[in-house]
């Protein structure tokens, strides 16, 4: 597995907290981390959950296009 969730998901970022810089060695200088709420509730890849919601890497996040009117 690439990364730590099972598959690619629909959330939304949560006004739980702010986001905060991620303290990791791989972490990009500036990176932040979010709260994410999950559409669905998901499992990690070790098979761990069902998560509601977890704290990710800003560059593991993209917007989801509007619908057009």
């Amino acid at each position: 597995m690439d990364g730590p969730w099972q598959s690619e998901f629909l959330g939304t970022i949560d006004a739980m907290g702010a986001p905060e810089p991620v303290q990791h060695p791989h972490a990009s200088p500036g990176e932040l981390t979010y709260w994410v709420t999950f559409d669905a509730p998901q499992y990690d890849s070790d098979g761990c959950g069902p998560y509601r919601k977890a704290q990710i890497w800003g560059r593991y996040l993209r917007a989801e296009a509007e619908p057009e009117a």
